[in-house]
């Protein structure tokens, strides 16, 4: 196993540990898989993309180490109770 840390947002943002795919490995080039391209056999025209994995690498080999704060992104803008944002009153 090569082990490397990575952060992941699904199903919650955290830190794991995962695995890598073999740097030298003669079937994927040390990219974990190959993608191929496919077509509609009706048509001919391109259909979509398929994966496949190399055993060098098991994608689905990791560990959480830290869970990360979910932080949500405010809708609206900060509304400043007092107004304007400037205080005329000396600071005490």
């Amino acid at each position: 196993m090569r082990l490397r840390i990575r952060p992941i947002t699904w199903p919650r943002p955290a830190l794991v540990l995962a695995d890598t795919p073999r740097r030298g490995c003669p079937r994927c080039g040390g990219e974990g898989g190959r993608a191929y391209d496919y077509g509609d056999h009706e048509t001919g025209e391109y259909a979509g993309t398929e994966w496949d994995p190399c055993p060098c690498w098991d994608e689905d080999r990791s560990w959480v180490l830290l869970p990360l704060p979910r932080f949500s992104r405010r809708r609206q803008p900060h509304v400043d109770p007092w107004g304007n944002g400037y205080s005329d009153e000396p600071p005490f």
